[in-house]
This record gives structure tokens, sequence and C-alpha cells, in this order.
């Protein structure tokens, strides 16, 4: 079975970008993280709503790729998906092409389910994990 896949569009914003007219490697972390939100907004959530819930996600380990500079103005497409999600664990893969479909990035992003106080981690909520499962690909 294929897993599903989450798009994101974006547009890039003066602000992202080095005086080299190319966004700054640190700001694909944001972008990633603008991506993700969409996607569990998507799912019919959010990230506020697992807060609430005493429930946060956060990065413990990121891995990019950088394949060519994404520029100002450029149209960015990111794709998501979940490559673990179970127990405390939950990570999601991206790939990012801009408007011609040349690929940007690639990465992975790992994190942990645990209270907003941070001090031990939590087991995934079922129901999420439910929510990711047709968005789950594993490697291999």
């Amino acid at each position: 079975m294929v897993a599903n896949v989450f798009r994101h569009s974006q547009r890039v914003i003066y602000a992202d970008c080095t005086l080299g007219n190319h966004v700054y490697h640190a700001r694909y972390l944001d972008l990633l993280e603008t991506a993700r939100g969409e996607f569990f907004r998507y799912l019919g959530t959010t990230f506020l709503h697992w807060q609430e819930q005493d429930m946060i996600f956060p990065v413990i380990e990121a891995r990019l790729q950088y394949k060519r500079p994404a520029r100002y103005d450029e149209v960015l497409q990111t794709e998501v998906w979940v490559t673990v999600a179970e127990r405390v664990r939950l990570n999601f893969g991206c790939r990012m092409t801009n408007q011609d479909q040349a690929l940007i990035l690639e990465a992975e992003t790992l994190h942990v389910c645990t209270g907003r106080e941070g001090a031990k981690p939590k087991r995934l909520p079922a129901t999420l994990v439910a929510a990711l499962k047709p968005y789950l690909r594993v490697a291999g």
C-alpha cells in the first residue's frame, strides 16, 4: 500500500533570504514547521489542541539535505509524510521542490511526544496515530 502524502505550498518571502537572494539555511526548518502545522490542520487538529491536552512534539533531531537553493518569490511545495508513529516517537519525511519541480531539499525531522514541561516522554494518543496511519511510509 502506498502512503498518502500531504502537500503544502508557500512563497519564499524576502525575510527568509540572505543578501545573496537565497533562503538562509536555518530558515528551512521554519518552512518545514509551517508544512507540518498545516498537515495537522488538514488532519482536523492543531498543535495547540495537543498542547492543551498537555502533549507537545519537540524536534529532537533534524536531517536536511540541501539540493539547490530556493530563492526569493519562488513558490515551494513541501511534501510531508510520516516515517514513524509509535510509542513516544513521531517522525516526518519531507521533500521540497520549487515551481519548476526542481528538488530543493530532502529532510526528516524526529520528534518525541512529551508534556509541556518536557520532563518525561508520553505515549502518542491513539487517535493521532490513527489519523497519521494513511501517511505512514516505512523506509526500506
